[in-house]
This record gives structure tokens, C-alpha cells and sequence, in this order.
């Protein structure tokens, strides 16, 4: 039977319930969410509203309040839930979120934004080298991989409304889509670009000068998918016409 997965950054799941998110959860099946950028701690939320929806529910939020943070919910219950990647500097962060379902293991992740400075830059960078050397050691005992969430990084002139305008901001930066063709050169797929290699959709938008409306967006938000499975891929796609925050969700159907 075929899993619907949903990746989506909510900028806030206080904020995104107060638009409707969970009801929009409701009219949908979804058999794994995974938000990023939660903004909240476990006890801030009333989990009643994803259990009565049928979801098991797990947590890894910044020890920084209201900051960063991810979770996921499942209509399957997770075999195991591991939080964070071992390393404190990032895990502190709420980065990382593994569950295992059988033989299947889903990383839900929030990669760290750099548009801060050079700084935070320079986090972004440590991060993607850290996250690409344990995810490829993890995978030499979990060969099933899905990894989604915010990547903060588009990868290609196809995923950006002005590529030449950005060539030098954060998440479009040389050594940002090196890492990205890395990436997808070690054995791990796009599973969007696996199903529509030319088609040009966006997961994020500017909340600045009506960008939504003109669709002048970035696809940041990823579903990578190793390549044991890949060919299980059904579609992929992104809900861009979903509104509860300034990403939309991007979803993947697999049939394992």
C-alpha cells in the first residue's frame, strides 16, 4: 500500500493551528508528516488535536524557546524514534528527528539558514559537512532512507524565480548547490526531479512584496530518497496552493 509522506515548514505551529492547519490535516490523508521549524515545545501544544486524527506524535524542539524545532506525526506508530544526530551543537538546535517504521527509516530535518550573516553562515556550512558524513555511516546500517524537510538551500536555476539576482545570497550560494549536487550524486534522489525533471515549482515565497501572489519563489524543501527505493517513487510534488505559513507542504507518494 502506497505512503503518502508530507514535509512542511510552518513557521510555527502555534501560528499555523491558528490558520487552520489541523483541519486541513483532517480533510487529507497523510500517512507521515514531518514540520520543521516548529517554534514551540511539547507541553505548548494540545496533542489532542493530532491524536484524534489518528497520529503518533514525536518531538525535538530547541533548547532556545520559540526557535527552530521539528516533529513528527504518523498514522503508523514509529518502531524507533531517535532525536537529534549526536551532535550537541546542532542537536540543540532541534534539527534532527528519526523514526523507523520496519525497515524504513524518515529524517525529518531543518538544515540552519545562513541569511543572518556570516556568522550563521558559517554554521550552515559545518552543518551540511557533519550531516553528510553521518547520514552516509547511518546508511550503511539503514539502506531505506527518506530524508525531507527544509534543506534552506535551492539547488538548481530551475528551483529559483531569479537566479541571476541571488547568486550571491544565502541558500544560492556556489558552495551551497556544490553540496546540493553532492548530495544528489551519492546515491540519494530528488524525488521531485525524479518525477518532473523540467517542471518548475516553488516551496517558499518571501512574505515581502506580494512574492506568493507573483510566484516569485524558491524550492527549498526537499524529499531525498535513497536509491534502494527510489524506484518505488509513485509521484511528488509541491501543495503550493497551501497556505499556513511561507513555505507550502511538499509531498511524496512511495510504494514500498
Amino acid at each position: 500500500m502506497p505512503l503518502k509522506i508530507i514535509s512542511y515548514n510552518l513557521n510555527g505551529i502555534r501560528s499555523a493551528l491558528s490558520k487552520g492547519f489541523a483541519e486541513w490535516l483532517s480533510e487529507n490523508h497523510f500517512d507521515i508528516v514531518c514540520v520543521q521549524e516548529t517554534k514551540a515545545q511539547p507541553d505548548q501544544i494540545d496533542h489532542s488535536v493530532f491524536e484524534s486524527l489518528g497520529y503518533h506524535h514525536c518531538w525535538h524542539s530547541a533548547e532556545k524557546k520559540g526557535y527552530s524545532g521539528v516533529a513528527t506525526f504518523s498514522k503508523i506508530a514509529p518502531d524507533n524514534i531517535i532525536v537529534g544526530c549526536g551532535e550537541p551543537r546542532f542537536d540543540s538546535e532541534g534539527r534532527i528527528l528519526r523514526t523507523d517504521y520496519g525497515d524504513l527509516t524518515v529524517l525529518n530535518c531543518y538544515f540552519p539558514s545562513g541569511t543572518t550573516g556570516d556568522v550563521r553562515q558559517a554554521v550552515k556550512m559545518e552543518f551540511l559537512d557533519y550531516f553528510f558524513n553521518w547520514v552516509h555511516e547511518l546508511r550503511k546500517e539503514r539502506p531505506n532512507l527518506i530524508i525531507v524537510g527544509d534543506y534552506n538551500i535551492a539547488h538548481q536555476e530551475i528551483d529559483i524565480h531569479d537566479p541571476k539576482g541571488n547568486k550571491n545570497s544565502s541558500g544560492f550560494l556556489p558552495e551551497e548547490r556544490a553540496w546540493m549536487t553532492q548530495w544528489f550524486d551519492s546515491s540519494f534522489i530528488d524525488a521531485f526531479r525524479y518525477k518532473h525533471p523540467e517542471k518548475v515549482e516553488y516551496s517558499w515565497w518571501t512574505f515581502r512584496a506580494g512574492a506568493r501572489g507573483k510566484n516569485k519563489g524558491w524550492r527549498i524543501d526537499y524529499q531525498s530518497v535513497s536509491e534502494p527505493i527510489a524506484n518505488k517513487i509513485l509521484d511528488a510534488g509541491q501543495y503550493t496552493q497551501v497556505v499556513h505559513s511561507d513555505h507550502c507542504p511538499v509531498w511524496m507518494e512511495i510504494d514500498l
